[in-house]
Parts: C-alpha cells; structure tokens; sequence
C-alpha cells in the first residue's frame, strides 16, 4: 500500500512519537480547506483513495467506527442518506480512524466487537453497509489532517473537494426526538450551488481512539489482572437459586471442567464477554463441574484465566442431583452455557461449545430492549 505524502503528512509523522506522549488533540481541518488524500483499505478488499470520488458533486466523509453507540444509532440514516442522494451524484465513505489496541473492553459494554480491520468486515457485512467502510486505524497521521473529535464526525466536500461543512450529521442520536438535519441540509445546498446556511456544528459522540490511548488501555488490562479469583462450592439449593436468579440483572452461567477440551478453549470469550458487560445489569457465573477434592486445580486455572467473576463448583462427587436442581431436562453435557433473564426465563442456550459473537449479540441484544430510547 502507497500512501502519498504531503508535506503536512510528513510533518505529523515526524511528530507522531511526540504526540503518543502526551494526549492528541486534533485540529479539525477548516472550512475552505482541501479534502486530504488518501489511500485506504476498504471492507471490500478494495484500496481506496480520494481520486476514486472524482467527479461527485458532493463527497461525504463520516468518521465512524464499530463499537460506539452513538455511531451505531447512525448507521441506518447513513444508509437512507446514502440512497437517496445516489442519483444526485453525492459520494458517501465511512473512515473508522480508531485505534483498535486502543479500546478497553469495557468501552464495549455497548457493542458486540471492537474496532479491528477484521471486525469492520464482519459489521459491514451484518449491517449491509452501501458505502465504502475504510480502515485508518494503523494510519493516524492520515486522520489527524482531517481531525475528527468524536464518531460520528461529518465532512462534506464539494466538487472540487473543498470542506463546506463538519460536525453532527442531525441534533440528535435518537431519531425520534431529531429536528434539525445538518448533514442534509448542508448537502442540499452544495448541490444547489449555495453555502450551507450552518456550516459547522458541533460533533456529539465518542471520542476517537487515538494511539495515545494505548497506554490507558495497557493499565485497565493491568488492572484487571490484580482483581482477586476466588472459588466456592455449591450444593443443589444453591443450584436451584442461582438458576431462578433474583440478582435483577442479566446473568450469564457456564458449566464447565477443567478436563473438558471445548470448556478450556471457550473460557477466554467467556472472561472477555464479562469484562465487556459488567458495568451493564450483567453478571456472569462459572460453575465448575469438577470433583470437590480437584478445587485446588481448578482454582489455579481461573486464577491463570484471570476469571475474577463469581466463580463455583459443585459441591458433591454425584453429580446428578446438582445438575437436576439447575435444569432437570439438561443430560449434564459440557460446556453448557444459558443466558437468564431478570425475570429467570432462559433466552440463550447452548450445549457445547458457545460462538462468542452470536452469545455477545443476544447479551446486547437483550440489554438494550431495557435500555432508554
């Protein structure tokens, strides 16, 4: 990949070991100002550069990315935006400018993946994204010229690529209560040859991931590292209550045991899914199925896991009357992996091993059917 150098480009690389020690603080580009190039791979497999918008009458660039949730209340306007100003030649590109080491995971505590190259493929796939989706993760200097503050970010070039608007795409990230459409807005009078009648506004989201985020990111993990594992046994009534659940929250529960191949792998996805949803009204709880004289060992593995969730293991060597006392009609196979609501109803079940993205999106899923809209 070839990525031109201007003379600003090459001063902000120059400078890009000096800003990771201290926090970027971007300069939007100004109005007026020329549309930097840019060479970008894109979701598509496709290496986009500005040249490619050539001839559009208007060029839409929206800095975006996969795990904020005031981006992703966007997604379907910019698809509608995208469609209905097609056939009057405006280009709309989607540039995620996040650094993916850059995100905690509980920053994800809204989203069902992170900010990688991989990730965008698999949101623009989902999604059915009709704009090209570009990856300027691993190319700051790059974002830094355009300068986004927030995801969503708005710019809105002319045909000859210079800037006439930027900011927020409407005045609110929840459609109901949208009254004011700037981005269109400011489309409709560059098509008309005009000067849009506000020309910058200010861009309400989150914060761009920059790689001076890193360092935070590194000690959130080192810190996680330092809570305490511990691990308790349970008997069958202890069973019984933690599968009518009266904790009000969502509550995730794995069977598992440390000689079980599938139960061993999955036990990381599990880990990182708690620490992306823990903040919410979620918790989660492992149970191992394990013999009570092997707890030693067992609580090795979750402390090598760093699994500082609530943490069991049954009580007894029978195993029967602690598997019937949580599910009767469960033949007692592992891993077993159930999602229970507020209300104990089962709304995910999985006998086996759990595909993390499907289990992330159903905790998402049914989070956010509680949440304020």
């Amino acid at each position: 990949m070839i990525i031109p150098f201007t003379p600003m480009r090459l001063l902000l690389f120059l400078l890009l070991p000096l800003t990771l020690m201290a926090d970027i603080k971007p300069e939007t580009l100004p109005l007026g100002a020329s549309a930097p190039d840019f060479t970008l791979p894109g979701v598509d497999g496709k290496q986009w550069s500005l040249s490619d918008f050539s001839g559009a009458r208007a060029l839409v660039i929206i800095f975006t990315c996969n795990h904020c949730p005031t981006a992703q209340y966007y997604e379907e306007r910019l698809k509608q935006l995208t469609a209905d100003y097609k056939d009057r030649g405006v280009k709309v590109v989607a540039i995620s400018p996040n650094d993916p080491e850059a995100v905690r995971l509980d920053e994800l505590g809204w989203a069902d993946m992170g900010d990688t190259f991989e990730e965008m493929k698999i949101r623009a796939r989902d999604h059915a994204f009709n704009f090209p989706y570009l990856y300027a993760g691993d190319h700051e200097a790059l974002s830094l010229e355009y300068g986004p503050v927030a995801t969503p970010h708005a710019f809105v070039f002319d045909n000859t690529f210079k800037l006439q608007y930027v900011g927020a795409i409407d005045d609110s990230e929840r459609i109901q209560h949208v009254k004011r459409q700037f981005l269109r807005d400011a489309l409709d009078a560059v098509l008309a040859g005009e000067t849009p009648s506000i020309q910058q506004t200010k861009a309400v989201g989150c914060s761009v991931k920059w790689s001076d985020k890193r360092e935070n990111n590194q000690a959130f993990l080192a810190r996680l590292a330092t809570e305490p594992v511990s691990l308790k046994p349970i008997d069958a009534e202890g069973l019984t209550i933690l599968r009518k659940n009266d904790s009000g929250k969502f509550r995730l529960v794995n069977f598992w045991a440390t000689w079980c191949a599938p139960c061993v792998a999955e036990f990381p996805e599990l880990v990182t899914t708690n620490r992306m949803y823990r903040h919410r009204d979620f918790e989660m709880v492992t149970v191992s199925m394990n013999h009570p004289e092997e707890q030693a060992r067992v609580l090795e593995f979750l402390q090598e896991k760093e699994a500082s969730n609530r943490n069991l293991i049954f009580g007894d060597s029978f195993r029967d009357p602690l598997i019937n006392a949580f599910n009767a009609e469960w033949q007692g196979v592992a891993p077993y992996t159930v999602l229970i609501n507020p209300e104990g109803e089962i709304v995910y079940e999985e006998v086996g091993r759990i595909d993390p993205l499907e289990l992330r999106r159903t905790i998402l899923r049914e989070l956010n059917t509680r949440k304020p809209w």
